[in-house]
């Protein structure tokens, strides 16, 4: 079953996508976060420059332009409609990874004072590097997760207080 998909590009530009779409897509991946693409006889090289994983946020290079991508999914889509914020998600304290992956880089330390959106660490899931964000202002309280370990989905990475 398709599932549909909401795009909207720098916010100026919305598109209803189905994951089938994709698969009609002529795309080469050249590298990490590096692709080609040919659609309607015209070239595109598609670098993922940033991540964000939570916020469904994504930075892309298209030959020498760059974009910002936002993607929702029926869910989000849905939440929206029915006039639903996620503030009750911001209330949480425990950071767990969204996904299996890699711990590349961790951007703080135990008891430091972090804002809402700033960068928490680097998760690499699918040679994507992803980044995780402070969902709300506070302090850190432990780091539960080294640089260079590995993390299953749902597992605690951050805890704040």
């Amino acid at each position: 079953m398709d599932k549909n998909f909401k795009v909207r590009v720098d916010n100026s530009f919305e598109f209803d996508l189905k994951n089938s779409d994709a698969d009609q897509l002529d795309l080469l991946n050249l590298a990490q976060s590096q692709f080609h693409v040919i659609n309607n006889n015209k070239s595109f090289d598609i670098k993922l420059k940033k991540s964000d994983f939570y916020n469904k946020e994504y930075i892309i290079k298209v030959n020498a332009n760059s974009y910002t991508v936002n993607i929702s999914n029926q869910l989000d889509q849905l939440i929206t409609k029915m006039g639903f914020s996620l503030g009750t998600a911001k209330k949480a304290n425990d950071i767990k990874a969204p996904m299996p992956g890699l711990i590349l880089s961790i951007n703080v330390k135990e008891g430091q004072q972090v804002n809402e959106g700033d960068t928490l660490l680097i998760l690499e899931a699918m040679k994507m590097e992803n980044t995780i964000s402070a969902p709300k202002d506070g302090i850190i309280k432990c780091i539960a997760v080294k640089s260079g370990a590995t993390v299953e989905k749902g597992e605690l990475i951050i805890e704040m207080a």
